[in-house]
């Protein structure tokens, strides 16, 4: 069952909203770093930089920045973990269960709301987790947990179509926001820890009719195929769960693919099982493979390479380069070449067990003794990662990528398992490491050598992304609900404010009336920031 709920007061009607709305192009969101008042894609630009060029906050009057709203809809109870899309004033934000929102980027106030209602019981990895929104034209893009697609009226809230991607009963789901390229609307499918076979979908956004599907794990016949044993590639996962990056110029579409199910028991998939924690580099036109790069072959310990990939264009080794940054849950950060995926450097981004290092074709050498047991290894990182879903950002004013990171080690146990559709696939579990110390951290990492430049510490693991700025900060929060601006140079903390509940989202930039505002979520409410009128 559908339901919308349409704000129809007599107020709504005269105009509570003083800007007009207006559609999206395609030629705004290429143009989107010259439009810094609107935040049209989940990382602001197709380079994935989560970067904004407004400059009224600055290091001598951040610390001035106060709350101008908050957001909070009823029965919230799950933590929102998505970032909002801004345009012309016009706000627009997801939350769990299949919620979407029309909001006054100005006051927080509701214009319209949308709810796709879920069925009564579901088997979800990790909760009803909703990321974020896509728009183009007069569309907004929803995909939902029970693994449909739905177009919105922008202006309305009203479902202008809908497409069933998958059954939502064998595991499939999906929890990223979509990412708009040309004409259609694209999306990766979550459901790895249920052995459902993962793939990446476009649909054409107008009409919502399906234009492509990559299949992440190639069928019989296919090269990459006799990577998995047996009929091991049936049910492997290598789901694609977070948003991509796209160069228009070279007209590549870049996705993390996730771990290969079962996440812990590998006796039964023996090979390197491709597409599995790889980056891919698709034709967006046709959804065709034109590179990958693996980065942990055969993984026993779900080190999922969805993160976002991040496109740089820099001199590296003397010679100008299309670059590709990938900050791994497996420990290591990557520079690629985007044009081609040769490898050019790995840097061991926190402590390593389960490889020796990384040879110079970029494959890791593993560690024989980190193969989880029966009895359990210890294995670093844990499942957490080194880092996770949380977005990085990069910016061209420290020429610096940002990053929340994890230190933590974990207990992993493989057992095997017999693949039931629609249960959990896990061929093991993996449990804290009694008196194994863990904390996340801020770190600024040189992009083209993997060199750690700074970093702030926190008491405990994080999940907050990061936004960088003109003017030479970075905003990122902590699991203790702490929101904060530091000196992207240096690291020093210049502005905190306690938001009262854990930060697990990325935060954001628009601008309205000429006025500079910060949105990130907080729990279970979006909070909004700015400086004082009279600044």
């Amino acid at each position: 069952m559908i339901l919308v709920r349409y704000l129809t007061t007599l107020l709504a009607m005269a105009g509570s909203i003083a800007v007009a709305w207006s559609q999206v192009s395609y030629s705004d969101i290429l143009s989107a770093q010259n439009t810094p008042g609107d935040w049209l894609t989940y990382s602001g630009t197709y380079n994935s930089w989560r970067h904004t060029t407004l400059s009224d906050i600055r290091p001598e009057n951040v610390h001035k920045l106060a709350v101008a709203w908050m957001f909070q809809p009823p029965a919230s109870q799950d933590r929102f973990e998505a970032t909002p899309l801004v345009k012309d004033g016009w706000m627009y934000f997801s939350a769990q269960s299949n919620r979407v929102f029309a909001l006054d980027a100005r006051s927080g106030r509701q214009i319209w709301s949308y709810v796709r209602r879920l069925p009564g019981s579901m088997n979800l990895c990790c909760g009803r987790v909703n990321r974020g929104l896509a728009i183009l034209g007069d569309k907004l893009f929803l995909a939902t947990i029970d693994a449909h697609v739905v177009a919105l009226d922008a202006k309305t809230g009203r479902v202008m179509w809908e497409v069933k991607a998958a059954d939502y009963q064998k595991g499939y789901t999906f929890t990223g926001a979509p990412l708009v390229v040309k004409d259609k609307v694209i999306v990766g499918v979550t459901g790895g820890e249920y052995g459902a076979r993962g793939f990446i979908d476009a649909y054409f956004a107008e009409s919502g009719k399906p234009a492509w599907r990559f299949h992440t794990i190639p069928g019989p016949g296919e090269p990459g195929n006799e990577t998995w044993a047996g009929d091991s590639w049936k049910t492997g996962g290598a789901p694609a769960w977070l948003t991509g990056s796209f160069d228009p110029e070279l007209n590549l579409l870049y996705w993390g693919i996730g771990n290969p199910g079962p996440d812990h028991w590998i006796a039964d998939r023996k090979g390197d099982n491709l597409y599995s924690n790889s980056v891919v580099a698709l034709d967006p036109d046709q959804g065709r493979l034109t590179w990958y790069f693996q980065f942990t072959p055969n993984d026993a310990h779900d080190y999922d390479s969805t993160l976002i990939p991040v496109l740089l264009d820099a001199d590296y080794a003397g010679q100008a380069r299309k670059l590709l940054a990938v900050a791994n849950r497996n420990g290591f950060f990557y520079l690629l070449d985007r044009t081609s995926g040769e490898f050019l450097r790995a840097k061991q981004l926190t402590r390593v067990t389960w490889a020796k290092g990384i040879d110079k074709t970029g494959r890791p050498i593993p560690n024989p003794e980190a193969v989880p047991t029966a009895t359990g290894i210890d294995v670093c990182p844990g499942v957490l990662g080194a880092t996770n879903w949380m977005s990085p950002s990069f910016s061209p004013v420290t020429n610096l990528f940002y990053l929340t990171l994890h230190e933590a080690c974990r207990r992993h146990f493989g057992l095997p398992q017999e693949f039931e559709e629609g249960q959990s696939f896990w061929g093991g579990a993996h449990q804290k490491i009694p008196g194994s110390p863990e904390w996340g951290a801020l770190r600024a990492v040189d992009p083209l050598t993997g060199e750690t430049q700074w970093e702030f510490r926190y008491p405990h693991t994080a999940f907050a992304g990061v936004l960088s700025t003109s003017t030479g900060m970075v905003f990122s929060g902590d699991g203790d609900g702490n929101f904060f601006a530091a000196e992207g140079r240096s690291g020093e903390i210049l502005w905190h404010l306690p938001t009262g509940g854990s930060i697990c989202a990325s935060p954001m930039s628009f601008a309205v009336d000429g006025r500079q505002h910060i949105s990130v979520a907080s729990q279970n409410a979006l909070i909004t920031f700015a400086l004082p009128k009279d600044r």
